[in-house]
Parts: C-alpha cells; sequence; structure tokens
C-alpha cells in the first residue's frame, strides 16, 4: 500500500523516505548480491543520513554538502574512525546516485565530499632476536627444509610473496616457457620480476644461500623419485607443483604460533623485517628502496 501511495504522492515525506531507503536495500541485496550483514550496515548507515534531515517532514533535497561536511567535522572532533567515515560516505554517495537517477534528487552532495585520510599503518617487524629465533636450523624433512629456506629467502632478500612463488631454480627459456624469475645461484643473487613489471636483482645472505643448498640437495632427490614434477619451480610441494601462496601464507602462520611469536607471521612480516633490520645497520634508505623494488622511496 505505500509503495503506491508513493507513486501517487499520496504519503509524508516520513513515508516516501523510508520506501526510498527500502527500495535501495532491496536493490543492494537482490541485484548486488550483498550479504544480510552488508545490507544491515547500510541500514544503520543510511538512518544517519535520515537523523542529519533539518526536519521530519523534509525530502532529500534538504541535504547539502555543508550539512555533510559538519557531519564529517564533528566525527572528526568526536574520534571517530577515518575508515568508518569513509564507508557512510560511500554507502551514501551511492544512495544518493540513485536518487538522481530517480529525479528525486537534482545534485549528489556526497559526490565530491571526501573522507578524512586514514593513517598508514606501518606492518610489524621481528626484532632480530625473533628472526633468529624463528630461523633456527630445521629438521631433514622435505616441508622442514622447503620452509626454512624460503623463510631464509624472504628475510635475507625481501622478496614479496609473488616473486617468492615465481622463483624458478634456475634460469630457462625454451618453446612455450620463459622463466619470469629465478635463483642466480652461482652468483648467489634472484632475479626477480615485481611490480609494475619492473625487474631487479637481489643478493643472497650467505646463511640463506646454505639453507637454500640443503633444499636444491632435498629437491633432486624429490625430482628422482617423482619425474611428473614441475623441474622449474624452485619451491614445491608434496604434489610437485609450484608452491602456491596461500600454501605459503598458511605454513608460516602456524610456524609462526608454533614459535609463540607476539606477532601473526606472514610473508609481508619477513619482508618488512629485512627492510627495518637492514635499515638500523646501513642507515641506507635509498639502498633498502632499491632492494625492496619500490618505485619511491616514500
Amino acid at each position: 500500500r505505500q509503495c503506491r501511495a508513493v507513486a501517487t504522492g499520496g504519503v509524508s515525506a516520513a513515508a516516501s523516505r523510508d520506501h526510498d531507503v527500502a527500495a535501495h536495500l532491496g536493490r543492494l541485496a537482490h541485484e548486488r548480491g550483498c550479504s544480510p550483514r552488508t545490507v544491515a550496515a547500510y541500514r544503520a548507515d543510511l538512518a544517519i543520513l535520515v537523523g542529519l534531515l533539518p526536519a521530519a517532514d523534509a525530502d532529500w533535497s534538504a541535504l547539502d554538502e555543508a550539512v555533510l561536511r559538519r557531519w564529517v567535522a564533528g566525527e572528526m572532533r568526536a574520534g571517530g574512525s577515518p575508515r568508518s567515515i569513509a564507508r557512510r560516505l560511500s554507502c551514501w554517495r551511492g544512495f544518493l546516485d540513485a536518487m538522481v537517477l530517480q529525479g528525486r534528487l537534482a545534485a549528489n552532495p556526497a559526490r565530491t565530499l571526501r573522507a578524512p585520510r586514514a593513517p598508514r599503518r606501518l606492518p610489524r617487524a621481528l626484532s632480530p632476536d625473533q628472526a633468529d629465533a624463528l630461523l633456527r636450523g630445521p629438521d631433514e624433512r622435505f616441508e622442514a627444509l622447503r620452509d626454512h629456506a624460503l623463510l631464509e629467502l624472504l628475510y635475507s632478500s625481501g622478496l614479496r610473496l609473488s616473486e617468492l612463488t615465481s622463483l624458478d631454480v634456475a634460469h630457462a627459456e625454451r618453446p612455450g616457457y620463459r622463466s619470469r624469475s629465478w635463483l642466480a645461484r652461482d652468483e648467489a643473487e634472484v632475479n626477480v620480476l615485481g611490480k609494475g613489471s619492473r625487474r631487479r636483482t637481489v643478493p643472497v645472505g650467505t646463511q640463506a644461500m646454505a639453507a637454500l643448498v640443503r633444499w636444491l640437495e632435498a629437491r633432486a632427490a624429490f625430482l628422482r623419485e617423482h619425474p611428473g614434477a614441475d623441474p622449474d619451480a624452485l619451491f614445491l610441494s608434496r604434489r610437485g607443483s609450484r608452491l602456491a601462496n596461500r600454501t605459503i601464507q598458511a605454513r608460516l602462520r602456524a610456524l609462526g604460533i608454533a614459535r609463540a611469536l607476539p606477532t601473526r607471521l606472514h610473508p609481508h612480516v619477513m619482508r618488512h623485517s629485512f627492510a627495518s633490520h637492514l635499515l638500523q645497520s646501513s642507515g641506507d634508505l635509498r639502498a633498502v628502496q632499491e632492494l625492496l623494488g619500490h618505485a619511491s622511496i616514500r
């Protein structure tokens, strides 16, 4: 009944607004496939938007950029999270865009409004003592030797996870295949293709190289027993395939728990630990930038 009344203009402004909100939430649920939890969050955000209207009988045209800007300023003074503010503004932009498309609003007052910049969190780094404890010698099992080698390499060379998993045991080029990244064992270096297709060569430390040599011996024995295994990938799974990103993430998380580390262990923690410890020892920020493969020193 309310929907029919809205169509004919026979309901109050409050009922019309309720209908607009309900219709928008319905589109999110049924057309965009949003989860019930997401729809509930949008409902709460839109309730705040309704609360910014100056009167109970006001329609959406009563909202302007100044009203929304005052709300943002008030939230910031009250210590509101920039991420929460940004999420609400995003919700409001989508809703008010729909009102513009339906002719209920001349222009979207939230369209040009920008949320405050959220502070960038630096990734956590291990202390040197924690890194030493993490990298203590492995047993002789296949997975233990492999995981120790990849951890040493992450910490020694500051590789990204995708760069680590793309490494070949050596440079290979043949019809249908060309190495993206590889270990240059004789030079104790890795040659990787990073973000933005930027190629760089990074040295491999003595301890990391020793761990890799032990792993390469285990890898060679594995290949003799499993001739169908990937002949190029540096790090192999028990099935003989190239080790996947998610597998490494899970292995590191479990290892961090087993070693009782105070921070959740993931590949970027190792990369940031490499950068932090190298900077502490050398003070050369430009060299750290180049080794990490960052386009900007910032």
